[in-house]
């Protein structure tokens, strides 16, 4: 009875209600479900991006750590290397000025004054002739007096120079633990 009351096109009509009924609850329901699953992915967000602020954060404070280390590093390396040449310079100055002072002791004693000829014993007998010349031939291939100091001091700066590059060479730059290298 009611149906023929309304109709075909009643009918049609209640059936499109009830279908976009039927579709209202199921928008609803989809509508709470994507709700609840965009707070989730918002929380997951949100935890993602401390998780790369945190290590942002991490990076930046181990590149300052090492900063820091490279810098104390280079502190070390370079008092190091300062030692060394202070020390190298040091024994430079002290092996130069023996040089010279035995040579000073040698120029003295191998030209007496007169006066301290008389305090000596009494001489000792001159060489032959044939000795004397003889020795004159060994003096041929001695340094003129002169060029034995200059050769000294140069070999003696040579010597102080290879010992200083060795040492230098035995710093340990990459090592913040390193010790001073031991002397030569």
């Amino acid at each position: 009875m009611i149906l023929r009351l309304l109709g075909w096109q009643g009918i049609a009509g209640i059936g499109v209600a009830l279908a976009l009924s039927i579709l209202l609850v199921i928008q609803k329901a989809e509508t709470r479900h994507w709700k609840k699953e965009s707070g989730s992915f918002e929380q997951l967000y949100r935890q993602e991006q401390s998780a790369f602020a945190t290590t942002v954060a991490n990076y930046h404070a181990a590149a300052e750590q090492a900063r820091a280390a490279d810098q104390a590093n280079m502190a070390r390396v370079t008092a190091d290397q300062a030692a060394i040449t202070e020390r190298t310079a040091n024994d430079y100055q002290v092996r130069i000025a023996a040089a010279r002072a035995e040579s000073q002791r040698l120029r003295s004693g191998a030209q007496p004054t007169a006066d301290s000829s008389a305090r000596r014993n009494p001489p000792v007998p001159g060489l032959s002739a044939t000795s004397g010349r003889v020795a004159q031939g060994a003096d041929e291939d001695e340094f003129p007096a002169g060029d034995t100091l200059t050769a000294t001091e140069q070999a003696i700066q040579l010597d102080e120079l290879i010992k200083w590059v060795r040492a230098q060479a035995a710093v340990d730059n990459n090592s913040p633990a390193a010790t001073n290298p031991p002397r030569d």
